[in-house]
């Protein structure tokens, strides 16, 4: 097998990489037919599962609440930490206004959040 194809294909591989693993461990030569049986099938899963299960790039107004609640804070001190208006950061978490440059950059450094989510990119 070269390539999944297809969701039985796929599961069947899920099943066959869940019985190799106690058969292989970090000792195990590469050479070993289970480990390279198990290397094959886990890159095939990895590829399937990226191809038909990709979740894509997070908005940014959900990645601020999950920021918001992992910080422990509301919005009023969201505001404060981003030195912009509470009805603005409302605007944000609801998806009605997206950040300027200049806020952008301080939500990606003062909230740890990629550039690339904060920008949309």
């Amino acid at each position: 097998m070269t390539k999944i194809e297809n969701e039985n294909q796929y599961n069947w591989a899920v099943g066959r990489v869940e019985q190799l693993l106690p058969l292989v461990d970090d000792t195990t030569p590469e050479s070993d037919v289970y480990y390279i049986e198990l290397e094959l099938l886990s890159n095939l899963v990895a590829d399937y599962s990226e191809e038909n299960f990709a979740m894509g790039t997070p908005k940014l107004s959900d990645v601020l609440k999950l920021r918001m609640y992992e910080m422990g804070i509301n919005q009023n001190k969201l505001s404060e930490i981003l030195e912009v208006s509470q009805s603005r950061i409302s605007e944000y978490l609801t998806g009605k206004s997206e950040p300027t440059l200049k806020v952008a950059r301080t939500i990606s450094q003062k909230l740890n959040i990629s550039a690339e989510i904060v920008l949309g990119v």
